[in-house]
């Protein structure tokens, strides 16, 4: 059973403890992205979490950090999403402190030094150029950019690359004292956790203070019309995103969203994939996530497909969102999405390091923890009638949004076929 504590500086503390594991995970995450950003310094959030392993007093370089950690097999790594930035250490449980002395060096003492942020920004915008060279990827950004426009919600959290080119040192540590506080910082430990673990994050994030964190722009979901956005690209396959606008996280309906998400496209054995690729042979990877935010979200189907036959594609996606409207998932189908959904999340919170992930995002992206058991609880009370009703309020025509990466340049061809 997970614990929560206030420390004595404000810090949120997230204790959860496992048995049969080794590890240990220290995942510190703080409440802001690049929905927090503005135009003028969107991609800092990302950039800001690149720059906390150049180098503190104690850890100079780089390979400081680094060495470090590799010479006790650490896994480590930091992440930047539209909401959240995280900073995570999975370790030998034996080896927790270093691990906690070494994250928090990082988010209090780094010297963001004037070279070191002018070397990085070629670094960040290689992978900016990764992302875009990857469709898979890069599809996301797209279609978040057809919902959103241009708002912090449909910026990419990287950044454009004359932003990154723009920003200096002084940006960065502005934002990082505007949004870097004991308010929005959770630290999470998860895995074979000791007595003292209190004491430990105590001692090694007293000094994070209290910051003036500047809220996000929150999002107005809008829309009178079906969407369609295209990214230029030549390429052999065209990707698409088709999908409409759903809900924020926390409301009863998410766990219907999810549900419904997996019987579409959630796995090998999913209506989509059945459609799309093994029936139809228009596609070698076909996916349905459902994606929640704290004041949006949304469902979409992903697929690469041939370039000739985009219409196909899109008219069988939608023809399998119809049936969801029409015909009542039968309690075969139903049980089954069920427990592929308690498997596969069984599995995957065997590690600490997801299952510190699970209840740090949670506690950042909603009032209430839900613990894995509790979500399965609410998963397990989805009916088929509650489907039915999800499926009829958000597959409408108005709601509909199509990205697609490819070599079109005409958005006029595809506007006859987006509609049920």
């Amino acid at each position: 059973m997970y614990k929560q504590k206030k420390l004595k500086n404000g810090l949120k503390l997230i204790t959860v403890p496992m048995t049969g594991t080794k590890t240990i995970t220290i995942l510190v995450m703080v409440k802001t992205g690049s929905k927090y950003e503005n135009k003028k310094n969107n991609g800092i959030s990302h950039f800001l979490e690149h720059m906390f392993f150049k180098g503190t007093k104690k850890r100079p370089t780089t390979l400081a950090i680094a060495g470090e950690l590799d010479k006790v097999g650490a896994e480590f790594n930091a992440f930047t999403s539209k909401e959240y930035t995280g900073y995570y250490v999975k370790v030998d449980s034996s080896k927790i402190k270093l691990a906690a002395d070494i994250v928090s060096d990082m988010l209090l003492n780094s010297k963001f030094e004037e070279k070191e942020i002018e070397r990085e920004k070629g670094v960040i915008i290689e992978e900016i150029n990764m992302r875009h060279d990857n469709p898979l990827i890069h599809i996301e950004d797209v279609f978040e950019e057809c919902l959103y426009g241009d708002s912090p919600a449909g910026w990419e959290v990287s950044g454009e690359k004359e932003n990154v080119l723009k920003l200096k040192r002084q940006d960065l540590l502005n934002y990082l004292n505007s949004q870097y506080g004991v308010d929005s910082t959770i630290v999470c430990l998860a895995g074979n956790i000791a007595g003292g673990s209190e004491k430990l994050i105590s001692r090694y994030f007293s000094r994070l203070k209290k910051a003036d964190f500047k809220d996000k722009i929150k999002v107005k979901e809008k829309q009178a019309k079906p969407q369609i956005k295209i990214y230029y690209k030549k390429t052999d396959q065209a990707n698409i995103s088709l999908g409409v606008r759903g809900i924020p996280v926390g409301r009863k309906e998410e766990f219907i969203l999810k549900v419904l998400s997996i019987i579409l496209g959630g796995s090998m054995s999913s209506r989509l994939f059945t459609e799309l690729r093994e029936r139809s042979g228009l596609a070698y990877y076909v996916r349905t996530q459902a994606e929640f935010y704290t004041d949006s979200g949304y469902l979409t189907t992903q697929a690469g497909v041939p370039v000739k036959k985009i219409e196909e594609a899109v008219k069988i996606i939608l023809d399998e969102y119809k049936k969801l409207k029409n015909i009542l998932v039968s309690e075969k189908e139903l049980k089954r999405t069920k427990d592929l959904i308690r498997g596969r999340s069984v599995i995957k919170l065997e590690a600490s390091d997801d299952m510190a992930g699970w209840y740090a995002e949670r506690a950042i992206l909603s009032d209430k923890i839900l613990s894995p058991e509790d979500f399965f609880k609410k998963v397990n009370g989805v009916k088929a009638l509650d489907i039915k009703r999800v499926a009829k309020k958000i597959f409408v025509n108005k709601g509909l949004n199509l990205a697609i990466i490819g070599p079109f340049k005409d958005e006029r061809r595809f506007k006859n076929i987006l509609k049920f």
